[in-house]
């Protein structure tokens, strides 16, 4: 669904998941913010203006204008953050893509969704309150499931992401660029036929 550019509007808002502050740094579940300052990089972007609770940065991508948001509200909230954005620059919850964490898939697996239920993540479940809505793009970074089920579930996301598992991780950036851009162009089903296999 597209829609016409509106004055003083953005044609997309793409938004990394994480907790700020240096003890979250490098944590699984700061996959977003990790893949998001990637993207930064290669589009000439600096995600570092405070606004909407949230750091942020523009690009143009493709003959778009792209919005790129650090919500810094920790993950429980990212959906005030996102939701602030999102009206501010009249960018609909469909043109509004989501890269966040997913324990669900070994690290460097890379899951790109059209929508659906948040499937137990908090911030997309906060995103989903906000935006009122689930049909919104995300792109789901593999960070590795727990060791056994009786492990804890906070303390595996607040973990670090480290060693083979961060190589894995990182190793998929160019595959992450390449998802999100294919969204951003209107192609997001072949976005997910090249990289959900």
């Amino acid at each position: 669904m597209f829609f016409k550019k509106q004055a003083g509007g953005a044609d997309w808002l793409v938004a990394g998941l994480g907790n700020p502050g240096k003890k979250y740094e490098g944590t699984r579940h700061n996959a977003g913010f990790d893949a998001l300052d990637y993207l930064a990089r290669e589009w000439g972007a600096g995600v570092t203006k405070a606004k909407f609770e949230g750091l942020y940065g523009q690009a143009a991508v493709g003959g778009q204008k792209i919005v790129l948001l650090k919500p810094q509200t920790f993950m429980n909230l990212s959906g005030r953050s996102i939701g602030a954005a999102a009206d501010f620059f009249k960018i609909p919850a469909g043109h509004v893509v989501v890269l966040c964490d997913d324990v669900t898939q070994s690290p460097g697996k890379v899951r790109v969704r059209p929508g659906g239920s948040a499937g137990g993540h908090n911030g997309l479940k906060d995103i989903i309150a906000r935006l009122g809505t689930q049909e919104f793009p995300r792109v789901r970074l593999g960070v590795g499931e727990k060791p056994n089920p009786e492990y804890d579930l906070a303390a595996w996301v607040l973990g670090k992401l480290a060693g083979a598992d961060r190589k894995a991780f990182e190793a998929r950036y160019p595959d992450v660029r390449d998802a999100v851009e294919l969204i951003l162009a209107g192609r997001l089903g072949e976005a997910q036929n090249r990289h959900n296999g």
